[in-house]
This record gives C-alpha cells, structure tokens and sequence, in this order.
C-alpha cells in the first residue's frame, strides 16, 4: 500500500469510528451520535466511509477521490443541518427568554473533531494519489547523411 492510500483508509476508519461519537448533548442527559440524529443520514456516511476502506484497499484512486469529496461534503451538509436544527428546536415556544434557555442548552460535542477529521485526512490521502506524469525528453538522434 502506499502511503496515500494508507492516509485515505486512516481518513475512513475515522469517519467509520466518528458516526458512533457523541455529537450532540442534550440536555445535561444524554448524547446523541449521528443515527439519534438522523438515522438514514448516518447510513450513507457509514456507507460512503465502507466504500472508502475498500478502495483505499483496491488502490482505486478516482473512486477514492470520489468518496473523499462525498464525504466532505457530506459532514459540511450534516454541520448546517444541525445548527439550523438547534436554533429552530425551541422556535414554537412564543417567550424568547425561554426559547433562548433550552436552546443553550443543546451542545455540541467533541465527536464533530472526528467527523471533521475523517474526511479531511482521506482528502489528502486521496488528492496525493495522484500519478505523476514524466515527460521524457526524447531528442532526435538520427542525422541526416
């Protein structure tokens, strides 16, 4: 394997391991990972993060930089989709000071580190997979008698 590859694999397995990291804290009580967040989102990052580890084993290099950017992608859209969330959790209650209460009191957690690290490390893994192209400089040896 090379080390490209090796970085892309380390990139997935953190994204593997980062959908069972805490991400919200709800509460004081309890911590929600992606799959109390939204269960099917987390599917397609669990499924984009397998793909990922099977490429980066297959040395496919253009699926691995697909999967890369998916997952980028994928976690920047998840991010977005849970700010609005937590701003807009509270949104029915008419008192804003209450409003603004329970809203402090959902918080993010460490778990978004390694969602965000994952597919960052696999980007770079995948970007310098790249082949190196060599133009040789042949020159014409042939002379003309």
């Amino acid at each position: 394997m090379r080390l490209s590859s090796i970085l892309s694999f380390a990139g997935f397995a953190l994204l593997f391991a980062a959908t069972y990291c805490p991400l919200l804290r709800v509460f004081h009580v309890t911590s929600w990972n992606i799959y109390k967040l939204n269960q099917p989102y987390g599917l397609v990052l669990l499924l984009v993060a397998v793909v990922g580890i099977i490429v980066s084993f297959l040395n496919q290099a253009k699926i691995m930089r697909v999967a890369a950017w998916l997952s980028v992608v994928l976690v920047v859209l998840l991010l977005v989709a849970a700010i609005f969330k937590v701003n807009s959790a509270f949104s029915f209650i008419p008192f804003k000071g209450i409003n603004r209460f329970l809203t402090s009191q959902l918080k993010f957690q460490w778990g978004w580190y390694v969602m965000f690290a994952g597919p960052v490390l696999a980007l770079i893994g995948a970007l310098s997979s790249r082949p190196k192209v060599f133009i040789s400089n042949t020159t014409d040896t042939t002379t003309v008698n």
